[in-house]
C-alpha cells in the first residue's frame, strides 16, 4: 500500500488533527473562523467523484461528524462546506463554522479577510475541543 501524501500547500496552511477511516481532519490555519478540512487519504483524486461508492459512503459519515461538531459544540449559525480545489489540485473539502456576527456574514469566506493566526492557547483551546469530541467517533490522535 502506497503512503498517502498530503499536499505541500494544505500542510503549510493547517494543522493535523486527527484521522478518521478515510480522511486527515486538518485545521486551517486562520484564526478568523472555526475551519476544518477533509482530505481523503486517497493519493491522485481532484475530485469528490473519483471516490469508490464506499469511499463517498465513508466521507458522508466523517463530514456528517465534523459539520455537527461544528454545529452543536461551538453554536455556529451556519456550516458551510465546499471542495475547490483551484489553487491546491488534491480534493480537499473546507468546512467553516459561520456565524452572523462574523465579519464576512453573509458572504463567502474567499477573499474577504486576510488570514489572522490563532494565539497559542487559542489553538490549543480548539484543537482539544475538537479531539476530544471526535474521539467519541472513532477518530484517531495524529502523532
Amino acid at each position: 500500500m502506497t503512503q498517502f501524501l498530503l499536499h505541500p500547500q494544505l500542510a503549510a496552511d493547517t494543522t493535523l488533527i486527527g484521522e478518521f477511516p478515510l480522511c486527515q481532519v486538518l485545521l486551517a490555519n486562520d484564526g478568523n473562523f472555526p475551519w476544518l478540512i477533509l482530505v481523503p487519504k486517497v493519493n491522485g483524486i481532484t475530485e469528490f467523484h473519483e471516490l469508490t461508492d464506499e469511499q463517498q459512503a465513508q466521507f458522508l459519515i466523517e463530514s456528517n461528524t465534523v459539520s455537527r461538531l461544528l454545529k452543536d459544540r461551538l453554536s455556529a449559525d451556519k456550516i458551510n462546506i465546499a471542495a475547490l480545489g483551484n489553487m491546491v489540485p488534491q480534493l480537499h473539502i473546507h468546512h467553516v463554522a459561520r456565524f452572523k456576527e462574523d465579519a464576512c456574514w453573509p458572504k463567502p469566506i474567499w477573499g474577504q479577510l486576510p488570514p489572522i493566526s490563532r494565539t497559542p492557547q487559542q489553538a490549543a483551546q480548539l484543537i482539544t475541543m475538537i479531539s476530544t469530541t471526535l474521539k467519541a467517533g472513532f477518530i484517531s490522535e495524529s502523532n
